[in-house]
């Protein structure tokens, strides 16, 4: 597996070094593995990982505290998902469907949260963009 040091996840991910060591102490990433000299070593997968975090921020405007909710719920569901692939009781498959589907379900509510809130802060921008514009017209 090929292993990155974290100039190269700064690259790969568009974010400054010190973002992303950041972003380890808030916990949005688990801390890599290391050399014996302390280099940092980022694996594909923490790559995807910090790129998901990226769009969550980027894309739907989650502050910090969101975004540490956001990968807590993530993190949640892929160990029910990891439960539900290693069991072969159908109830005990069931029950971790639930746990997945109520994870699903609260990340879905974060987001349409965040599209209300947008939505909200936009009809205020349009009517201000209204006023200004009556405002021109009368000059």
């Amino acid at each position: 597996m090929k292993k990155f040091k974290i100039e190269d996840a700064a690259k790969e991910t568009g974010l400054t070094k010190r973002t992303i060591r950041y972003y380890e102490e808030l916990g949005l990433i688990q801390e890599p593995e290391r050399t014996e000299g302390g280099t940092r070593l980022y694996s594909e997968e923490d790559l995807d990982r910090l790129k998901k975090v990226v769009l969550a921020k980027d894309v739907l405007g989650f502050s910090l505290q969101e975004l540490q909710d956001f990968v807590r719920l993530r993190e949640k569901i892929q160990h029910h998902r990891d439960d539900y692939l290693h069991s072969v009781d159908l109830s005990k498959q069931k029950e971790e469907l639930d746990h997945i589907y109520d994870g699903l379900t609260e990340q879905i509510s974060m987001i349409d949260l965040k599209m209300e809130r947008m939505q909200e802060f936009k009809e205020e921008l349009i009517q201000l963009q209204e006023k200004a514009e009556n405002v021109k017209k009368q000059l």
